[in-house]
């Protein structure tokens, strides 16, 4: 099996070699091998880290995150992640709807052109998501 210091871990999964220690410390990543006093990970470990990175752009937190990978191979942590993402389905649904209203809001200012604030119609209503 081939290791992957924690330099090159950081970089093969685009993230911070302190993120990469804070996590294990967390429980997140499996407690790193030492050789010659350096942390090494098995290779496999980019792969945890891109769930790590994806479930946390998904708006999971960091305990949530562990409560996910604590049994991830076992039937019971499959219904539990099922659970978990149908809960969290709606809120994403809220965020693309902000985003989106955000979107149209910036394009309406676009379309308008006038690029007086102080006067601009279009910001005598309040346009910003709930």
């Amino acid at each position: 099996m081939r290791y992957l210091p924690i330099g090159e871990l950081a970089d093969k999964a685009r993230v911070r070699a302190s993120a990469l220690r804070y996590w294990e410390e967390r429980g997140l990543l499996p407690g790193a091998r030492r050789e010659r006093g350096r942390r090494v990970w098995p290779a496999t470990t980019v792969r945890r880290v891109a769930l790590i990175k994806m479930a946390q752009r998904a708006g999971f937190t960091l305990a949530e995150i562990t409560q996910l990978l604590a049994g991830s191979t076992t039937p019971s942590a499959t219904r539990q992640w099922r659970d978990m993402a149908t809960r969290k389905l709606p809120e994403l649904d809220r965020r693309i709807a902000q985003t989106q209203a955000l979107r149209q809001a910036v394009a309406n200012c676009l379309e308008c052109g006038c690029m007086n604030f102080d006067q601009c119609v279009l910001l005598e209503t309040t346009n910003t998501p709930p």
